[in-house]
């Protein structure tokens, strides 16, 4: 008797099983906002797929009057932007400090509390403390993503170098290597591919602060965007700007993913 744990779809079945949650999705919005619109026509709360491409349309296709700019797209790389710099510079703090914190242990006994420490602080809390010390500019919203995500980044980085076998540092040094040798032919090949890792891990949280910034102090940006036309209750642009967030950090997460298969394929062929 074959096992259901041993079934493994076929691509084509496998794409089908992937879709249907989507597809009935959908059918599920359509068929509610069509029993909202035939009770009132003027309901702004599930609008019809019309109104949603029209909406579309507007914010993406046609230029502003008031600013002579396609707001959407100004929006789509402003965010860019920022979750760019503050993911980047997280993952550079995260590799070093999770390196040191790892491998030196003088560095670990300094360092590994206040990480630790700093890593249950909630960001979303200091969040005022941020823009008082760095301003309402782009500074504060890269700064909040990167005390969001750099302390969980380091301690996972603290932990793979942790779990790296003895062996092959003790060879090295039987090898006169020394401890910057170590860093560089040693634990950074073998910890690289888990950086990317831990960075497509934080990329749900970075994307939720840098929401959360552009919507208290912006006047540019996805979550500036939403929270602007929320006072007018116009889910016809926040549904496909919500739509546009998770196609961007999924294409985010999956150009991740590629460049860690092809820089290194050994990792994936655990």
């Amino acid at each position: 008797m074959k096992r259901l744990i041993n079934v493994h779809p076929q691509p084509a079945l496998r794409i089908g099983l992937t879709l249907i949650p989507f597809v009935l999705a959908l059918i599920a919005y359509v068929v509610a906002s069509d029993i909202r619109l035939q009770e009132n026509p003027n309901d702004k709360l599930l609008p019809g797929l019309t109104a949603i491409g029209d909406a579309i349309d507007r914010m993406a296709f046609q230029e502003s009057k008031r600013t002579g700019t396609i707001l959407f797209w100004d929006d789509t790389l402003a965010s860019m932007q920022r979750i760019a710099i503050g993911i980047s510079l997280s993952a550079l703090l995260g590799l070093v400090v999770g390196i040191g914190n790892g491998l030196v242990p003088l560095i670990r006994a300094n360092l590994s509390s206040f990480v630790a420490i700093l890593s249950l602080i909630p960001p979303m809390a200091i969040l005022p403390v941020l823009f008082i010390v760095f301003g309402l500019g782009e500074l504060s919203k890269v700064m909040l993503i990167i005390f969001g995500t750099a302390p969980f980044i380091m301690r996972d980085m603290q932990q793979r170098v942790l779990e790296l076998p003895p062996e092959q540092l003790i060879k090295a040094q039987t090898l006169q290597a020394n401890t910057w040798q170590i860093i560089c032919r040693v634990v950074l090949p073998q910890v690289l591919p888990r950086l990317i890792e831990a960075v497509r891990l934080s990329l749900g949280a970075a994307w939720l602060f840098l929401i959360a910034a552009e919507a208290i102090a912006s006047t540019e940006g996805l979550g500036y965007r939403i929270f602007l036309v929320r006072r007018y209750l116009a889910m016809d642009v926040i549904l496909p700007y919500v739509a546009w967030i998770t196609i961007l950090a999924f294409m985010f997460d999956l150009s991740l993913k590629q460049l860690s298969q092809w820089l290194f394929p050994w990792y994936h062929k655990k």
